[in-house]
């Protein structure tokens, strides 16, 4: 096992490497005639950007001083982000390339043919003719032009550096002008007809840290109030840090408004930030957390379940002490962070899980990964008689930004079939 784990580690390590050579390579050694100033800064700036990327990943696991992880995530989170659609860019350059190269021969061969227009005779000039003045030094010869691959190389070389740059450029605003509203009607058969139109504001991976602080949060906070939602429900992956450093972030939760409370259940991130402290917080901050729980509301019963990265701490999730000796005759909904946990839903007759966990892949491409891993990456689906809704979440961990995946809140309204 230990073989195959430096195997694993080797493997990638010569992946990550050899990306890089291939980007530095596009960027820089091919985009310039000769070894100089430009060569180096192209690597320095190339491994830079890993050293920065490789230390915010290591200061916010390892729980290093949070003036080190904000002042690491900015540019090494960024750089992940910007290397991706780097090398997206110069591997699609490569259609490019041969394309632009033949166009470029095309009007060099039309240049190069000969003229039909006659060439005019030359005047002759008088024997005795008075010498001139001498005519003015010339001046020196314009510079070489560039080879034509050379300057196919420069042209696709910015082409794949601008359209980086505009694409996290883009992703990152997104991200911090803060999540949309997404509506979503979902209809339960056993929801009673004075339930009918009842609201659950859903939000998720809100992720606050070292980039995403407490004006985040009260964005968040504001946009969820301004739905006048009747329940709130936080589905996990709020913190990526110690209550030490974001209980100030997390400050505004307190002030989240509806009719019949706010719930938090536990994601994955906050096994790596202190789960059971930040329990006891969101508790201070007036939200109700469910931990392998249920309440009995009104019209149907709401239950959570702890997430599947507490089992290493003996806090995983329990779905028979959460919904174990319920009333199978009142509708069901269920919060649980992630969507792989609706196979268990299923079998407890859960009527509908609301989940995060996805972030839709965040990342183009990363949705086609999301969506191998997960039975629903963002959405409304059916699985079997339960009902799953994934939200794909407020945040973003690591990279602030996303791209094909935009961020939101969702307004979950119940519709009763008796209505």
């Amino acid at each position: 096992m230990a073989l195959l784990v430096v195997l694993f580690v080797l493997l990638a390590l010569a992946v990550l490497v050899g990306a890089n050579w291939y980007l530095w390579r596009r960027l820089f050694r091919d985009t310039t005639a000769r070894p100089g100033p430009v060569r180096r800064g192209g690597a320095v700036l190339i491994g830079g950007g890993w050293v920065l990327a490789v230390g915010a990943l290591v200061a916010e696991r390892a729980g290093a001083p949070f003036w080190l992880q904000r002042t690491l995530a900015w540019p090494g989170f960024l750089w992940l982000a910007l290397s991706i659609y780097l090398l997206l860019g110069v591997v699609v350059g490569e259609a490019v390339r041969p394309v632009l190269r033949r166009v470029l021969e095309r009007r060099a061969a039309r240049a190069a043919e000969p003229s039909a227009v006659p060439e005019p005779e030359p005047v002759p000039v008088p024997a005795k003719a008075k010498p001139q003045a001498q005519d003015p030094p010339a001046s020196p010869p314009p510079a070489p032009a560039p080879s034509r691959r050379l300057f196919v190389s420069r042209v696709v070389g910015g082409a794949a550096a601008a359209a980086a740059v505009g694409t996290v450029g883009y992703g990152t605003y997104g991200v911090l002008r803060g999540p949309r509203v997404k509506r979503v009607t979902v209809p339960l058969a056993k929801l009673p007809r004075a339930a009918h139109g009842y609201r659950i504001a859903v939000v998720s991976d809100i992720h606050l840290g070292p980039v995403l602080g407490r004006g985040f949060a009260q964005k968040v906070v504001d946009t969820i109030n301004s739905t006048q939602p009747d329940l709130i429900a936080v589905v996990g992956d709020l913190v990526d840090g110690s209550v030490k450093d974001l209980g100030p972030a997390a400050a505004p939760l307190a002030g989240l408004k509806a009719r019949h409370g706010s719930y938090f259940v536990t994601g994955n991130h906050e096994y790596f930030s202190g789960a059971e402290q930040w329990v006891e917080e969101v508790r201070r901050l007036g939200l109700l957390p469910l931990e392998n729980a249920r309440a009995e509301l009104p019209w149907f019963d709401l239950a959570g379940v702890n997430d599947i990265a507490g089992e290493s701490e003996g806090l995983g999730p329990d779905f028979t002490r959460a919904l174990g000796d319920r009333d199978p005759a009142r509708a069901c909904v269920l919060l649980a962070h992630q969507p792989v946990q609706i196979h268990d839903a299923v079998r407890h007759g859960v009527d509908l899980q609301l989940s995060g966990h996805t972030h839709g892949g965040q990342l183009w491409p990363g949705n086609l990964i999301a969506a191998a891993a997960n039975p629903t990456l963002a959405g409304l689906e059916r699985h079997g008689d339960t009902q799953l809704y994934v939200t794909r979440g407020a945040g973003a961990w690591g990279p602030p930004t996303r791209v094909g995946a935009p961020s939101d809140i969702t307004v979950i309204e119940l519709a009763s079939r008796r209505a």
